[in-house]
């Protein structure tokens, strides 16, 4: 009987306009978008996105996962072509391999710089946390094609700023600067161009100093509760609280507090 074998073994070994890199000692995990000078994101580029999401999410060398891109921007968008060329069956799934940030149970975050458009959007609303550079442009441009957002763009958006406002940016393919989306709650920073890398070191370190377990926990809980009522949402709160009591990490920063010491989190 020959070895059970996986479409995923081959996509993985040559990445598509991004690479991988692992920092075991920091606990990072770096998706790099890299083919500038737009760092355009192909079809293929978007099965092997949410697998290596995938892979990084059961990696016990990571903790938090950053997605960012080389040049001056962070990406100008999808294939235009491609849309075209694609299959219903593959233009189906597209929503749910940029929404692999969002899926993964670790803390993601992205770093915007520069265009950041279309799927390159809505890649990193799907992501936990984003910081953009002062040079940085939100659009979601599919009106100007004829087509609307299809891979999570406006569902999300109006999730974080509204109906009114989202309209204001899907049905004009307007742009927005990284100040303007920190005013209006998308971003958690807008900082100088130069700076976009240290305020991204600043926020993995954080993020590492919180107990795995509860991290995994909130992100699940708040994802889960996203369309819920209040007192569903209320309800599913007290469970996972209950749950985290019996854990170590809980233990542990019980411990830690009282006894004035920076705790030691192992994520059980």
């Amino acid at each position: 009987m020959p070895p059970i074998a996986h479409p995923a073994q081959t996509l993985l070994e040559n990445l598509d306009g991004f690479r991988v890199d692992i920092d075991p000692g920091n606990e990072r995990a770096d998706i790099v978008l890299d083919r500038p000078p737009l760092n355009v994101i192909r079809m293929p580029q978007r099965d092997q996105l949410r697998l290596v999401f995938e892979a990084l999410d059961e990696d016990p060398r990571v903790r938090v996962i950053v997605l960012r891109a080389v040049g001056e921007h962070f990406s100008s968008g999808g294939d235009i072509r491609g849309f075209l060329e694609a299959s219903p069956e593959h233009v189906s799934k597209l929503a749910w391999n940029i929404a692999a940030p969002a899926r993964c149970s670790k803390p993601v975050i992205a770093a915007n710089r520069g265009f950041c458009f279309g799927v390159g959007f809505e890649i990193s609303l799907a992501c936990d946390f984003r910081i953009a550079s002062e040079t940085c442009r939100y659009a979601l441009p599919e009106q100007k094609l004829g087509q609307i957002p299809g891979s999570g763009g406006s569902a999300r958006l109006q999730k974080m700023i509204g109906i009114a406002r989202t309209k204001d940016v899907v049905m004009r393919s307007r742009r927005i600067s990284g100040s303007e989306a920190r005013e209006w709650g998308i971003v958690v920073d807008c900082v100088p161009d130069a700076e976009l890398e240290k305020a991204t070191d600043a926020l993995v370190a954080e993020l590492r100093g919180f107990s795995p377990i509860a991290q995994r926990t909130a992100k699940k809980l708040l994802n889960d509760t996203e369309d819920a009522t209040l007192s569903v949402a209320i309800e599913l709160e007290g469970h996972c609280y209950s749950r985290l009591r019996t854990s170590n990490d809980f233990r542990e920063g019980v411990e830690a507090f009282h006894g004035k010491r920076a705790p030691q989190f192992k994520g059980d």
